[in-house]
């Protein structure tokens, strides 16, 4: 929906929301930061940086930005690279499907609208990993177009500033604050208005201890008359966390080693890690060597040398927390189960693209 057709929000001050929108405006030329990609309005360079920005703070963010822009410029660039390369690049970022999705949405731009960046609404969001939100900024942003962007920083200086007690991730709190940010927002300063609004939320109205005493908001702000801006916003509760506990096998034979591609549904797609075997409970290597699993990857590969690497890495993901133990182990001979892994020299794991939870071990161990 056009954020101009929506209802007016009876929160707000009747014909107020220019008065709002300076404040935030005139707050960001004080106090922006000066980031690469506020440098242009070309349309791909933000859509890049608003997908590693989804999951990576700025400050992470900057130097793995200007990396893949160097290797990928343009869509062009992206669309003809081998997904392997692309996943190389974003290693250390994380959240993988973002880059398989960049790459399958760079390739539909290609086919789809000869190469340039499609720039109405509907267009955009039919893209492979372009939601509401990341739609919302690449049209603001580069063309100005009168989108509400509505992220975490959206959300928590909305909620604070008006007192809203809808949980922010409930159907109904989405389709409330839009509608809110949608009001305040200027139509023909939408980009900057939607630049500024997030900025304040990163750098003033922040999750902890936000700097209320110099606030442009003091005084009208319902938080601020609590005096309790941590009861904003409002959740409706978390996804448990389920544990999961990997046993990786950093298998060697002379200069050799193997790696295993993931696939499927599950975390990692794409990537490579050494062998594994999964367990339901913590398992230590005596209980593990008595398992089908492993007697069946090592079958035939004559005695082993094993090293332990300790401690367990714990490593937290959104919905999951894996417990990763790493068995380093000599073979007299390869196994035929390793046939179904790919043998590398040990010398070319870099130029794998693998899980930072290996990269750690590699790191410790090589």
């Amino acid at each position: 929906m056009v954020p101009n057709s929506q209802k007016k929000n009876p929160i707000l001050p009747q014909k107020k929301e220019l008065t709002f929108s300076n404040l935030f405006i005139n707050w960001y030329f004080k106090h922006k930061r000066e980031l690469p990609w506020r440098e242009t309005r070309d349309p791909y360079t933000i859509w890049i940086s608003e997908i590693i920005l989804q999951q990576t703070r700025v400050a992470q963010g900057i130097d793995y930005f200007r990396r893949f822009m160097e290797r990928f410029p343009d869509v062009a660039s992206l669309a003809a690279a081998e997904e392997d390369e692309v996943l190389k690049y974003w290693q250390g970022l994380g959240y993988y499907s973002r880059a398989r999705n960049l790459h399958a949405a760079a390739r539909e731009i290609m086919s789809r609208h000869q190469g340039r960046f499609p720039s109405t609404h509907k267009e955009v969001l039919a893209l492979k990993g372009i939601g509401d939100y990341t739609a919302a900024a690449i049209l603001s942003f580069a063309w100005n177009q009168p989108y509400p962007v509505v992220d975490g920083n959206v959300y928590r200086v909305l909620s604070r500033l008006f007192g809203i007690s809808t949980p922010i991730d409930s159907s109904q709190g989405k389709k409330e604050f839009t509608a809110l940010a949608a009001e305040i927002m200027p139509s023909d300063q939408a980009g900057l208005h939607n630049q500024a609004i997030m900025e304040f939320g990163a750098l003033q109205c922040t999750p902890q201890q936000p700097d209320c005493s110099a606030c442009p908001f003091a005084g009208r702000c319902v938080a601020w008359q609590e005096q309790n801006p941590q009861a904003y916003p409002v959740k409706a509760g978390k996804t448990k966390s389920r544990n999961r506990y990997f046993h990786y096998f950093h298998i060697l034979y002379r200069e050799t080693t193997w790696l295993h591609r993931r696939e499927g549904k599950d975390i990692w797609k794409g990537l490579y890690e050494f062998p594994l075997i999964e367990t339901d409970m913590p398992m230590d290597f005596a209980e593990l060597q008595q398992t089908d699993a492993f007697h069946h990857l090592f079958a035939e590969a004559g005695q082993l040398s094993i090293a332990i690497d300790r401690p367990v890495e714990k490593h937290i993901l959104s919905h999951q927390v894996i417990y990763a133990t790493f068995y380093r182990i000599e073979i007299e001979q390869p196994a035929p189960a390793f046939e179904a892994f790919t043998e590398i020299s040990i010398h070319d794991i870099e130029r794998f693209a693998i899980p930072r939870l290996i990269h750690i071990y590699l790191e410790k161990n090589l």
